[in-house]
């Protein structure tokens, strides 16, 4: 099968979000400012508390899905649906703002680390006022296939028997947390109408002869099979896919819809106060 080489690499910029946050941010740059159905990748990770500790206060989200892994640290968190809680380290948050969603995620410091991801994932235009609705998980919750010099944990989607327990029903999602040895080679297959990434953040990895560096995010080309090996001080990487939606984006800050009338119906409804308007069951352990 075609094994799939690089299309693009994509050096992670820092933004700064939140109240003070500083993030390592790839999709949603000017570099690359979408890959259907994703957004937006952001990496958080510090050892410094003055990067992050003024957190994320209270912020609408309409549209869209956030997937929100925790690596190192926990996040302290509550929205509008009810929903509140200390993610810890190792476990994942979904959430559907959908219709509309009012939040706050506060990172903290474990051991004095502090590292994670946050993806934003696209609804179709069906689904972006629909209900929305919350998955949580703790790390036990997670699958792990392990071999020689090799561990791959399974968020979301399939990996050698093992699934994942976070479902993302429109897209398919995979989300793949993957740990190589020095000279280890991964192979995952993939059908090629799914779109997806590869974001190493500890040491390097080579695709197809493209060396990636730490902190890049490389966008794989058409093909069926997706081949990593990794570097001399071996390499850390999450593998996310998902299938396109192919409908118009139109994205303000915190809103993702298909219309820039949308855009401003959303901006309208958050400033008169009727962009809450459900509450979602809770689901998840």
């Amino acid at each position: 099968m075609p094994h799939r080489e690089v299309r693009q690499l994509v050096p992670a910029q820092e933004i700064t979000e939140g109240a003070g946050v500083t993030v390592h941010r790839t999709l949603g740059t000017p570099a690359l400012r979408n890959l259907d159905p994703f957004l937006l990748l952001d990496h958080f990770s510090s050892d410094n508390p003055d990067d992050y500790i003024a957190g994320f206060p209270d912020h609408p989200h309409r549209g869209f899905v956030t997937f929100t892994y925790m690596l190192d640290g926990h996040m302290l968190h509550r929205d509008s649906m009810g929903n509140q809680g200390d993610l810890q380290a190792g476990g994942a948050q979904w959430m559907k703002a959908a219709g509309g969603v009012i939040h706050s995620e506060m990172p903290q410091q474990t051991a004095g680390l502090m590292r994670g991801f946050q993806l934003w994932i696209n609804l179709p235009a069906g689904e972006k006022l629909s209900a929305p609705a919350y998955q949580e998980f703790s790390a036990e919750a997670f699958p792990v296939y392990r071999e020689a010099g090799m561990q791959v944990k399974v968020l979301s989607g399939e990996y050698a028997g093992l699934r994942g327990p976070v479902e993302d029903p429109h897209t398919q999602v995979q989300y793949l947390d993957v740990t190589l040895a020095a000279g280890r080679r991964f192979e995952h297959e993939l059908t090629g109408t799914l779109n997806a990434f590869v974001y190493v953040f500890e040491g390097t990895a080579e695709q197809a002869g493209t060396h990636l560096p730490r902190h890049t995010l490389a966008v794989p080309g058409k093909g069926e099979t997706l081949t990593l090996e990794a570097g001399s001080d071996g390499a850390r990487f999450i593998l996310v896919a998902g299938r396109p939606i192919g409908e118009p984006i139109a994205q303000y800050g915190p809103f993702v819809m298909n219309t820039q009338e949308e855009i401003h119906q959303a901006m309208r409804d958050y400033r008169d106060g009727r962009l809450v308007q459900q509450r979602a069951e809770v689901r998840g352990e």
